[in-house]
């Protein structure tokens, strides 16, 4: 390392951001905290190991926006070098590639001396999202009659049926009236073969219709759910929620604020209960501890001895995101 980079790390410790935009970085450094999409809380409690990068194949990484390369192992690395009055590199992979933030006075030399030294962290984060992108493309949802969509952990069969007022969700063969399901898994009981969503539309409807009706389900469904949950963990956790709000973020499953209000992500409703009690205790764990020290992580696992297990599923598992 360079004399001069070796200053800038003496001086303030390089960023390194897997995902999360600058605006939101920022929050997570105030009052409020969340879990961030697809990837662990910030700082895990432990962290996961790297891969070895010479396992991976030679690949072709290119940001959008990106104004040099660089071959990084094996791997041309195409990024977006942004530079301003900072006193740090910073390295964030997204789903657009790899963007890098350096001092104004940095020359290119040094900064392509810190990207070979952290060329393992920025090519296993490179593949994961890589990885990632292609399982939310596999699990987009053509929205029509027949549509398979998931709700706490079950596949659940959308059929438009003009006769149904509302969206209802019931098994099938469904030989009584439905009527909406208790909070809890779903799992549809021997000799059952599917869950059904009855739509009240027609079969002609188009898909923007099927979309909106049953994404208005699937989030009063969610908001049913996460006040059961909360209920259930804030004694517990011997906190107070003052107000549950629905988030749409693209970015984060929750966040918390001093002022004792939760935000959770309505498409945690897709997965199992395990996931959803894993991101609702740890948002109201932050009403505890506004940071992820070993304290907050203590109280996390209080109610969750088993929480990693939950974390990495989420982590992993795919929702129809761009649907």
């Amino acid at each position: 390392m360079s004399r001069r980079v070796a200053a800038l790390h003496t001086r303030q410790l390089p960023l390194f951001d897997e995902t999360a935009p600058a605006a939101e970085r920022g929050a997570e450094r105030g009052t409020e905290l969340g879990t961030e999409l697809g990837k662990g809380p910030t700082a895990e409690p432990a962290a996961e190991p790297l891969a070895n990068v010479g396992d991976l194949a030679p690949a072709e990484f290119r940001h959008p926006q990106a104004d040099r390369e660089i071959r990084l192992r094996e791997h041309l690395v195409a990024y977006a070098l942004q530079r301003s009055r900072r006193r740090s590199i910073g390295f964030i992979v997204g789903t657009d590639g790899l963007s890098v933030k350096a001092p104004n006075r940095l020359g290119l030399h040094d900064i392509e001396v810190a990207l070979h030294e952290k060329s393992r962290w920025i090519l296993n984060k490179l593949h994961e999202q890589r990885e990632r992108v292609q399982r939310v493309q596999s699990a987009k949802v053509e929205w029509r009659d027949g549509a398979a969509i998931s709700f706490l952990g079950d596949t659940v069969v959308v059929v438009l049926d003009a006769s149904t007022t509302g969206a209802v969700l019931c098994t099938e063969p469904c030989t009584e009236p439905c009527t909406e399901p208790s909070p809890g898994p779903t799992a549809a009981p021997p000799g059952v073969c599917r869950l059904v969503l009855r739509v009240g539309l027609p079969r002609t409807a188009a898909s923007q219709l099927i979309r909106e009706a049953v994404h208005g389900w699937l989030q009063r469904q969610a908001r049913r759910v996460f006040l059961e949950r909360c209920a259930h963990f804030a004694p517990l956790l011997a906190v107070r929620m003052t107000r549950l709000g629905l988030s749409s973020a693209r970015t984060r499953w929750g966040s918390a604020s001093a002022d004792g209000s939760i935000r959770l992500n309505w498409r945690l409703v897709h997965f199992a209960m395990p996931s959803i009690d894993y991101v609702v205790a740890h948002e109201l764990a932050h009403l505890r501890h506004m940071n992820h020290s070993p304290r907050f992580w203590g109280v996390v696992r209080s109610v969750l001895p088993d929480f990693e297990q939950a974390r990495v599923r989420l982590k992993d598992e795919s929702v129809p995101w761009f649907d």
